[in-house]
């Protein structure tokens, strides 16, 4: 992906950078936390995360103290590969190509491996006599087999042994050097067991069948893995390697990494839209589903925004570039989805804490169960060690939880819900009550100005003018509106010398060297202006204007509730959440609006500490909050909330405050992220159920648990199949959340919010 997102990223506020290093060698949680503890300890650095699934750590250091081919260093000296970050195009797609090219190998050597066992088992158990030449053969297959097909889990866990640490290699290597061993010495001192009462048993087809199941287990893997972060992939693959622009009235086609700002982009009907943009000439319709969840073609005219990384359907236009690479809502998107999938949900420590002591745990379980079993039978109780060895599966325990959060978040970006990482999902799991802000969230966010009711000695036109002067540096929705309606009467807005914003009330301006105030009630008497009794007008908000420290009149704006809003609402209900409305609004503008919707609570007039105070006053109840605003205006209640959600402006996605942001203002996408987190909580709980369950029965049933009961002993082969398995499973059931999907918005009732699998 071509300048898509920075792999190292600065942070002047904390004079401290971020670094994402691609990793080999990893295979289970062992090495994770090996590779984690190993980077943590360097110089400088303050805080490292390792993403077993996706074979990567962020390293967030302080440059002054260490760099990126330091951190590499450490890892190289903590027995793994590290590479500095690539950040070009073909880069990029060159580990596509070897993967696909290490896959295919890594199947046919199992599938050797695999053949090559069964026919050492059928000479071994048909053989009329298995004399010294035939098991010399036997025994040189094995070796052949073992310098080829075991070569890389005998060198990782050599590599683990040298600096003082075990995996799950280690367990392997253990099992079949052990079986191999005792096998040669069957074949070349038969007599001197015997006299020992020890059986010259043969186990070079367990060996065997170890190593090819052990291979045929990371191919399932390395393929589940591969699906995991196909999300991330498809969404680095948007954007298209050419761009055509238009330079000194000619058409040239260039790489899209080197389109600047401000060039003319050119885009025919059926292309991707390359980078960021304004439409200057032509209409068409785009695709922006891959990349807001919204399923409907979005119309663009003159004057529109285009997202890099939508369809153009229909039309030929031309239009500006403004947002490239990093910066491009697209390049945002992605880095967001990388930093999330590179986080640690809370569920995953105790895996961690697992993870560090179960492969001596398990060496120290498999010597124990050999002498136990030797004042027995020392051939069965060798075999039975082996099981136990190679039975014993640390990968589980390591990809439990990242792999549900790995497909989860991918997934929910591909809904336009970007989770912003494994704890901010786990907490909006949680949450019990919903609070929703009215103007923007429950409403379109499109008011307009319904009334204009001047004082005496003021007109409509005066008063609006007036008031739209003052608001025209506002980023508030009504400053919008009231400009907006100053314009269409064709009113010439007067100049502006000082603004300053009242977060909660309003705002303060001098207009041609005169003082104004726009603002609610709280506003106007904080100033001691007195407010005329003005009719009501159900459901619209006021903004009253006060100049030179006397009431001019009110103006009254009305929005609309969101079409989707009383399906959302139900559906949060269905999911018992109490939806709570609380708005900054008058209780005359927001009553009726949770009367129409079914709003039961509802808080209004609130500045924005009163806001907070609710919040908290909710906290100390027992309620488990969620905040659902536009991310900007409600930062600080955000923040405040057991978790957040902003509806996603399209801006700067990165400052947002919430635990997650929604792409598209659909409120449909509130309940998807609801339920999606909900889903991942559980697909993760299941996950780790069952690699601590395969664990703690597959291995006292491989050390002859049900012997004694049944007669049942496990061979070292039907271990190692077993062992393979265990970690394909927790990576097959995370993939289920691939499927998760929102029904098409042209669904009707409360299934239109609904989320599913399909």
């Amino acid at each position: 992906m071509s300048n898509k997102s920075s792999a190292v990223e600065t942070r002047p506020d904390t004079a401290m950078e971020t670094v994402v290093l691609p990793i080999r060698g990893m295979t289970c949680a062992a090495c994770q936390a090996h590779v984690e503890r190993s980077l943590r300890a360097a110089p400088g650095v303050r805080d490292a995360t390792v993403n077993l699934l996706a074979h990567s750590a962020r390293v967030t250091y302080a440059p002054a103290e260490s760099s990126p081919k330091d951190l590499v260093n450490v890892v190289s000296e903590a027995g793994y590969e590290a590479n500095l970050p690539v950040h070009t195009k073909a880069a990029s797609e060159s580990p596509e190509h070897e993967h696909t090219g290490n896959e295919r190998r890594l199947l046919v050597t199992a599938l050797l491996t695999i053949t090559a066992a069964v026919a050492v088992m059928l000479v071994s158990m048909y053989a009329v006599t298995v004399s010294k030449p035939l098991a010399i053969a036997l025994g040189v297959s094995t070796l052949l087999g073992m310098l080829t097909a075991g070569a890389p889990a005998y060198q990782r866990a050599w590599r683990a042994a040298r600096h003082g640490t075990t995996n799950m290699h280690t367990l392997v290597a253990l099992g079949t050097l052990a079986a191999f061993g005792y096998s040669v010495a069957a074949t070349f001192w038969p007599a001197l067991l015997v006299r020992h009462h020890i059986r010259p048993d043969l186990y070079y087809d367990s060996v065997l069948f170890i190593l090819g199941f052990l291979l045929l287990g990371s191919w399932l893997e390395m393929r589940a893995r591969k699906r995991a972060l196909d999300a991330v992939r498809s969404l680095a693959e948007l954007e298209p390697a050419q761009t055509r622009i238009l330079r000194d009235g000619s058409e040239l086609s260039v790489p899209t990494a080197t389109v600047l700002p401000d060039d003319v982009v050119i885009l025919h009907p059926g292309e991707r839209v390359p980078v960021d943009g304004v439409v200057l000439r032509g209409v068409t319709s785009v695709d922006e589903s891959l990349l807001t969840g919204e399923s409907q073609p979005v119309a663009k005219n003159v004057g529109d925004t285009l997202i890099g990384g939508s369809l153009n359907y229909d039309g030929a236009i031309e239009y500006r570039a403004t947002a490239i690479g990093a910066e491009s809502r697209l390049g945002q998107i992605l880095r967001l989805v990388e930093q999330a999938q590179s986080s640690r949900a809370p569920m995953q420590q105790l895996a961690d804490r697992v993870s560090t002591i179960f492969v001596p745990a398990v060496i120290a379980l498999a010597v124990a169960t050999f002498v136990i079993w030797s004042f027995f039978d020392v051939s069965r109780g060798f075999a039975i060690a082996i099981a136990v060895l190679v039975i014993a599966c640390p990968c589980a325990m390591g990809l439990a939880v990242p792999a549900a959060l790995t497909v989860a978040i991918g997934r929910g970006a591909q809904l336009g819900v970007l989770f912003k990482g494994g704890e901010a999902l786990e907490r909006l799991a949680h949450v019990d009550t919903v609070l929703l802000d009215k103007t923007g969230t429950l409403t379109e966010g499109r008011p307009s100005v319904v009334a204009v009711k001047p004082a005496a000695g003021w007109t409509e036109d005066r008063l609006l003018q007036l008031a739209a002067s003052a608001e025209q540096r506002s980023e508030h929705p009504l400053a919008h509106v009231v400009v907006r309606a100053a314009e269409d009467r064709g009113l010439i807005l007067l100049p502006i010398d000082t603004f300053q914003a009242r977060p909660g009330m309003g705002l303060e301006a001098t207009v041609t060297g005169d003082g104004v105030l726009a603002g609610n009630a709280r506003l106007l008497e904080m100033h001691n202006v007195p407010i005329a009794e003005l009719p009501a007008e159900p459901g619209a908000t006021t903004l009253h204007i006060a100049y030179k420290g006397a009431y001019a009149g009110t103006l009254f704006c009305r929005d609309t509730a969101r079409a989707d809003a009383s399906n959302a609402l139900r559906a949060l209900e269905a999911l018992h959440l109490q939806p709570i409305m609380l708005t900054g609004d008058t209780a005359a503008a927001a009553k009726p609006l949770a009367d129409a919707l079914g709003i039961r609570e509802v808080y209004a007039g609130l500045s924005p500490e009163q806001k907070l105070a609710q919040i908290r006053t909710l906290q100390q109840q027992g309620r488990r909050v969620l905040m659902v605003g536009d991310g900007i205006n409600d930062a600080a209640a955000i923040a405040q909330a057991h978790s957040g959600i902003g509806m996603g402006s399209g801006t700067d996605l990165a400052r947002e405050a919430g635990d997650a942001i929604l792409l598209h203002s659909d409120l449909a996408a509130i309940v998807a992220a609801l339920r999606l987190a909900r889903a991942t909580r559980r697909i993760m709980k299941q996950n780790l159920g069952w690699a601590a369950g395969y664990n703690l029965l597959a291995i006292p049933i491989a050390a002859g648990a049900l012997w004694a009961a049944f007669g049942i002993l496990l061979s070292p082969a039907v271990a190692s199949a077993a062992m393979a398995l265990s970690s394909v499973s927790v990576l097959l059931n995370s993939l289920r959340l691939r499927r998760w999907s929102i029904f098409p918005a042209a669904a009707k009732g409360p299934a239109k919010a609904a989320v599913a699998f399909h």
